[in-house]
């Protein structure tokens, strides 16, 4: 067989192979992410508050979805406040939903111009974005995640 042919034919292989991969999932609904909570909790030796984020991950599809981590941040009224991961993740069977709670504390640089800003601006409410990266197990696409809202420091049930 001429050289020509046998590159020809490798292309071809190397070709069906690669769209074979980009199928898999094809057809699947992406599943839904909110915010079910955002609220501080008391922060370790009395300091700058922790954040206790809990997350609802609905999977409308019948195979279990399964997810390695996540990578996520939130900001506060504009400012980047903390970044967080975790590989803490349970797996969400097919047509099911389950919770996911994130734990993050204040990095100090944030904390420091939290703290600047409720000296110049007293107040107990805040506007948040949350921002996730959840990465299914396979060869899934990483889902891509963006809420914001108002959490309320006075409201403990929040």
């Amino acid at each position: 067989m001429p050289m020509t042919t046998v590159k020809f034919m490798m292309l071809v292989g190397v070709v069906f192979f690669v769209s074979g991969c980009a199928g898999l999932g094809a057809g699947r609904e992406p599943p839904t992410v909110s915010v079910q909570s955002f609220r501080a909790v008391p922060g370790e030796s009395g300091g700058l508050p922790a954040f206790e984020i809990g997350l609802i991950v609905l999977n409308p599809n019948p195979e279990p979805l399964r997810l390695q981590g996540i990578a996520y941040s939130i900001r506060l009224d504009g400012q980047p406040l903390l970044d967080g991961v975790s590989n803490d993740m349970p797996a969400i069977e097919g047509y099911g939903q389950g919770t996911v709670t994130l734990s993050a504390a204040v990095n100090v640089l944030g904390g420091i111009r939290l703290i600047n800003s409720l000296m110049t601006s007293p107040r107990r409410t805040f506007d948040y974005e949350f921002t996730a990266r959840l990465d299914p197990v396979g060869f899934s696409r990483n889902i891509r995640v963006t809420q914001s809202g108002r959490i309320d420091l006075t409201d403990p049930g929040r």
